[in-house]
């Protein structure tokens, strides 16, 4: 066994563990370290494969953002897991009826690989252009042949990202000092005098 083998069992055994895990742990703050360790070992996988620049962004961005701000959410927020794990068996038909067509999804793209490996393009065969770098060949391939699409990608994710801010949005009445207004008051406005007889309370 060579060593790029041994270490490709190595990261895609913890890849998995790691993701049953995120799933598996009972804390949530548990489940977002678990992701974190995924993201590190699929980094890992993507450094075995030459696509080093994939593997960086995943750990610049899901594990230096994403995960993080997960994990300040979940740290932050009192929420009650303990009311929404009651109406996990309402939802549960619907989560296996999602769950039964990714397995079949899957099934499929694995099946194709075995029985026809000669029809899908392989990692060999899509390597860069020679005098170039991945990262190059990648931002001449993402802002030249695919322009339109990465651009509605960016569209997407900002529609997604106004509307999120759209339905957490809340307007507050905040009282503000106005200093005209307590600039011009005078004794007989601000102070109010009244005689209260003795032992008769206010």
């Amino acid at each position: 066994m060579t060593a790029a083998a041994a270490f490709f069992y190595i990261f895609s055994g913890i890849m998995l563990a790691s993701a049953f895990m995120v799933i598996a742990a009972r804390n949530p703050v548990h489940s977002v370290l678990f992701l974190i360790l995924a993201f590190v070992n699929a980094a890992g996988l993507f450094l075995l494969a030459g696509a080093e620049f994939l593997g960086m962004i995943l750990i610049v961005v899901y594990v230096g953002a994403v995960a993080v701000l997960f994990l300040f959410v979940v740290m932050m927020l009192d929420v009650d897991f303990a009311e929404l794990k009651r109406g996990f068996l309402q939802v549960l038909p619907i989560g296996a009826i999602i769950g039964a067509i990714v397995a079949i999804e899957l099934i499929l793209v694995v099946g194709a690989w075995t029985t026809a490996p000669d029809n899908l393009i392989s990692i060999v065969d899509a390597k860069a252009p020679a005098g170039i770098t991945n990262t190059q060949a990648l931002g001449q391939v993402l802002y030249t042949k695919y322009l339109l699409f990465f651009q509605m990608a960016g569209l997407v994710l900002l529609t997604a990202m106004i509307g999120a801010i759209v339905l957490t949005l809340r307007h507050k009445v905040v009282k503000r000092q106005s200093i005209e207004a307590q600039n011009a008051r005078t004794p007989e406005t601000a102070v109010e005098l009244k005689k209260v007889a003795s032992r008769a309370g206010v």
